[in-house]
């Protein structure tokens, strides 16, 4: 009798108002390279959801929570972001820093805490973003990167690995052959045990 590896369970949140845009490009190369090894992966797009700004009411805090007070679409994912090991995040930089779908999905995590403090630790991560200008410091990339950082060191989740890259018009990053080449590299390396 073999003891053969769970599939590793893949959440992908493209946050891009645009579904062809360059960061969802990113993300569907990393995604299509980890259903290749085997995942399982839900692809969900955040924007066209009906996700509100985190309210600060704390509820999700108490003792007894049974989490969030806010009925919208992010009580569909709770509980599809704590069964998944892994999350692809996805998003262009707008203004120095991820776009608006992604920071409210990041706030609205908060909510997660109420199923556990440890809820995220382990959780493996996997990063795409595209950006406007030709240098990630000037476009506001390295702010974006910062925060994923910062916020999954917090909480004791890992980046596993991050791709970005600049391009203007939907779709024109798939023509960056070494950028989709790292993507693929990324999805194998999410996928993997």
């Amino acid at each position: 009798m073999t003891d053969a590896p769970e599939t590793r369970k893949i959440l992908a949140l493209l946050s891009s108002p645009r579904k062809k845009g360059n960061s969802n490009t990113l993300a569907r190369q990393i995604i299509k390279s980890a259903e290749s090894e085997g995942a399982a992966v839900e692809t969900i797009y955040l924007h066209g959801m009906n996700i509100s700004p985190c309210q600060g009411c704390y509820a999700c805090q108490r003792k007894g929570s049974k989490g969030c007070a806010i009925d919208d679409d992010m009580q569909s994912l709770y509980p599809k972001l704590i069964a998944a090991d892994t999350w692809i995040i996805s998003s262009p930089v707008y203004w120095f820093n991820m776009c608006a779908q992604a920071k409210l999905f990041m706030d609205r995590c908060f909510a997660l805490f109420a199923s556990g403090p440890k809820v995220l630790t382990g959780k493996r991560i996997g990063i795409a973003m595209s950006y406007g200008d030709s240098d990630p410091f000037n476009s506001g990339c390295v702010n974006a990167l910062r925060t994923f950082q910062d916020a999954y060191n917090y909480v004791g989740a890992k980046i596993i690995g991050k791709v970005y890259g600049s391009a203007e018009e939907p779709g024109e990053i798939a023509a960056n052959s070494a950028l989709m080449a790292e993507a693929e590299a990324l999805g194998k390396k999410l996928a993997g045990r």
